[in-house]
């Protein structure tokens, strides 16, 4: 299992306003699905930050995003570990596979890979 990526999730009812506030830091638009945008570095793309109002379809907002290159996998270990799945593995429509899980600080971490 290999990490790709790792992303903080921002809630955040200001989308325009913090695309063009971290533009000015060298940002720009990757993703936009009107309830979550991502903002990536051009020169390191994997260096990115999401804003999101809600999640969409799941009950929770995630407080960061970590990329996989097995989710699946990932999956399996995290459940049979017993830790705290909030969100079950499933395929998206914007094309990732995912599952929700809460860490030890009660922090819910979108794991995920792109199918």
């Amino acid at each position: 299992m290999a990490v790709r990526r790792v992303m903080p999730v921002l809630q955040s009812d200001a989308a325009q306003e913090n695309r063009e506030f971290y533009g000015l830091l060298g940002f720009e638009e990757v993703m936009d699905l009107g309830w979550i945008i991502t903002l990536a570095s051009p020169t390191t793309p994997a260096a990115q930050v999401s804003f999101m109002t809600a999640d969409r379809t799941a009950p929770v907002t995630p407080d960061m995003s970590v990329e996989v290159d097995d989710v699946d996998a990932v999956h399996a270990v995290v459940r049979d570990s017993g830790a705290e799945i909030v969100h079950p593995l499933q395929d998206e429509e914007w094309g990732v596979r995912r599952f929700f899980v809460r860490d030890p600080d009660g922090r819910v971490i979108n794991v995920l890979s792109h199918r």
